[in-house]
């Protein structure tokens, strides 16, 4: 597993401790961790939940009428630092 997903994972644990049952999803640059917040979350929580996501690369609260509110963080993964990184068709 990538760094970004061992970050994800210990993420989206700290998530569940607190009561937010979290999802990690693996995307091509970054891995990212999502997790429902419903209404009666208490501020000590809330307090609790940003220390966490503040170890994220990114971190954000999407909140819609239809859907509820869900949190989200994502770990960047490493660019390669391996090859010819001018891509296809560019060789030397």
């Amino acid at each position: 597993m990538p760094a970004s997903g061992v970050s994800a994972a210990a993420i989206a644990a700290r998530l569940s401790a607190v009561g937010l049952p979290a999802r990690v999803k693996e995307q091509a640059r970054f891995t990212s961790v999502e997790a429902e917040v419903p209404e009666s979350l208490s501020a000590e929580s809330w307090k609790e939940v940003l220390a966490v996501v503040a170890e994220a690369d990114r971190f954000g609260l999407l909140a819609t009428s239809l859907n509820g509110r869900t949190l989200w963080a994502a770990i960047d993964k490493p660019v390669p630092t391996t090859g010819d990184v001018r891509g296809p068709g560019h060789q030397r």
